[in-house]
């Protein structure tokens, strides 16, 4: 179970970037250039879509690097991260896999209480 976080929360966040940078990017472009109406306008908080952009891709690869050896914390990473994208970016095309794969990552990590190591979080 913890290798399946680890890399259901690398694959995660490595999209979520791709969201990331997306985001960040029209948010940038838009205070640049300004709004076209209809097409591109900006959107209500700049400020969280531009912190969940870089925070919640980076929570989910430390969530994933960390589901290994500490699954709870890495959990726990890996569904805040989950939490923030899905308040930033809500649910779509472009965000339901980094959703899925780092909700699922999440659950699977903290789900891990009997680990293959001595260590358990329980």
């Amino acid at each position: 179970m913890r290798n399946a976080a680890l890399v259901l929360g690398v694959i995660g966040g490595i999209v979520g970037m791709l969201v990331g940078f997306f985001s960040y990017g029209y948010t940038e472009a838009v205070d640049r250039f300004g709004e076209i109406e209809g097409l591109a306008e900006q959107v209500a908080n700049v400020e969280v879509i531009r912190a969940a952009s870089f925070l919640s891709p980076l929570l989910a690869i430390a969530g994933a690097a960390m589901a290994k050896v500490r699954a709870l914390w890495g959990g726990i990473l890996l569904l805040i991260s989950t939490g923030g994208m899905y308040y930033a970016f809500g649910f779509n095309v472009f965000t339901m896999f980094p959703l899925g794969f780092c909700g699922l990552a999440g659950l699977l990590a903290i789900g891990a209480g009997k680990p293959d190591e001595p260590k358990s979080h329980f």
